[in-house]
């Protein structure tokens, strides 16, 4: 069984090592969730991002025993395609050990029978709100929230609002971007007097736990649907997809191995929500550490100042001899 806690340096011979035993090896990790897809809607709310959590640099880590243990890696939920509106998939949750990074929301839809569609799914990060218009008037639509469940530090954020105007003149609709790892996804902003602006996606987060910065688990950007000229909602930093603009540009799916939200859709049936980005699990360990990863799709690296780190992009184990 493994031991969590900061390790102190074995009693013979050095780091790690124990008198009549195999080494154990201590861990710090990232742990990014798959991000949530899109939902569909005339202006859908973009996927919340994957859970982030990590231990680097300072926090807790993890100690493993000589053995095998299993990584499970979170697949991006899938954007809503058809029939009609719906809300996205929310991704999958990423696990190593104790750690579980649970999956960003799905993004919010449209439902005139079922106004709960157009609120966002929570999750690691929550999705963002969709559009909803029961009759004239002005409507706002709540984003999921983040950090869902709870863990300490937060693994994420809520999700924005969408946002619904009708007058007999216009109809205007917003879908709210997907919250990200180190901010919440924005709200739509309705019109007129100006073209509305869907919200775009929450800010990722940044780790330099490969030695070299990398922005992760962005929200998607919200759907937006008017004649004029578009502001579609922006995926967050760190791997969120572009919402779409209807008739004029298709969402963008989260990017694979960030966690990112997939980008909500618009139009209705004219461009449905985009994937979540799978999510991934890193894990570094200290220069001398003696351990190997499964299947070989998974690799072993080392940094700049040599420490080891392993990627998981998909599910597999680490092993220590």
């Amino acid at each position: 069984m493994p031991i969590i806690g900061s390790i102190a340096g074995g009693s013979v011979g050095g780091y790690g090592q124990r008198k009549g035993g195999a080494a154990p090896v201590v861990f710090d990790y990232l742990v990014i969730a798959g991000g949530g897809g899109g939902g569909q809607a005339t202006a859908a709310g973009g996927g919340g991002a994957g859970g982030y959590r990590t231990s680097f640099p300072g926090g807790t880590t993890i100690e493993l025993e000589p053995g095998s243990y299993p990584i499970t890696v979170g697949a991006g939920g899938a954007g809503r395609i058809s029939p009609g509106s719906g809300q996205g998939t929310s991704g999958q949750s990423s696990v190593f050990e104790t750690i579980t990074s649970n999956g960003g929301g799905g993004g919010g839809s449209n439902d005139g029978q079922n106004p709960t569609q157009s609120i966002g799914i929570p999750g690691g990060s929550g999705g963002g709100g969709g559009d909803y218009y029961p009759g004239q008037g002005s409507f706002t639509n709540p984003g999921g929230t983040g950090n869902s469940p709870p863990t300490s530090p937060p693994q994420g954020n809520n999700g924005g609002a969408g946002q619904t105007y009708n007058t007999p003149q216009h109809g205007n609709w917003g879908g709210g971007g997907g919250g990200g790892a180190n901010a919440a996804g924005n709200n739509a902003v309705p019109g007129p007097p100006i073209s509305p602006t869907a919200g775009p996606g929450g800010a990722g987060a940044t780790s330099t736990i490969t030695g070299s910065p990398v922005q992760y688990a962005g929200g998607g950007g919200g759907g937006l649907y008017h004649t004029a000229t578009p502001r579609i909602g922006l995926g967050g930093a760190g791997g969120g997809g572009n919402g779409a603009a209807n008739g004029l540009s298709p969402g963008q799916a989260g990017t694979d191995g960030l966690g990112g939200g997939g980008g909500g859709g618009a139009g209705g049936n004219t461009y449905g929500g985009s994937d979540g980005g799978d999510g991934v699990v890193i894990l570094r360990a200290p220069s001398a550490a003696k351990f190997s990863v499964s299947p070989g799709t998974n690799t072993i690296q080392t940094t700049p100042t040599g420490e080891q780190y392993a990627t998981f992009t998909v599910s597999g184990d680490v092993s220590i001899p």
